[in-house]
């Protein structure tokens, strides 16, 4: 998946191309939104091993999401401490279309931490009631986030690119 964004990037050589994204930091977005892609296939993957018990199993993917949402979120931080704020160039529909996709996305991202430490602590501990109990509402809004976010780059970078 990571290739894949990566290099669905490129464009003439550049990762971004005719962006006002410095050089040194055009490589980010494709990462970013491949973390988001990855931790939303390890959700997919955890949610299908706990439905067929599996638990070792679903406990390795879900850590692995944890992992993969925890480095996206490192690195966008990082991306947005040095580049700033990206703004979106779609109009008309498109624009409408992109903020009905980031306010919920941005919204849920800021709700889903504590959601996905508690969720993750009450595993770990083997806590399955209080752990089920919490997941049910953890799952869905953290799968929403990192699709989102996959969708967001799309319209960031790619359908409406900085040229």
């Amino acid at each position: 998946m990571l290739t894949t964004l990566v290099a669905a990037s490129s464009i003439n050589g550049s990762p971004i191309a005719g962006s006002s994204i410095p050089e040194q930091y055009a490589h980010f977005p494709a990462l970013i939104a491949s973390l988001n892609g990855a931790s939303a296939v390890l959700l997919l993957a955890g949610r299908a091993l706990i439905a067929r018990g599996r638990m070792a199993a679903h406990r390795a993917s879900m850590i692995g999401a944890v992992v993969a949402s925890a480095l996206f979120l490192a690195c966008y931080l990082y991306f947005h401490a040095h580049v700033g704020e990206i703004h979106f160039l779609g109009q008309g529909g498109w624009r409408t279309i992109y903020f009905l996709v980031l306010y919920p996305h941005v919204t849920l991202a800021i709700v889903i931490v504590p959601m996905i430490l508690i969720t993750l602590s009450r595993g770990l501990k083997a806590r399955y009631p209080q752990h089920r109990a919490i997941a049910r509402w953890t799952w869905p809004l953290w799968m929403y986030v990192s699709v989102t976010g996959v969708l967001v780059y799309f319209m960031l970078y790619q359908w409406f690119p900085h040229s």
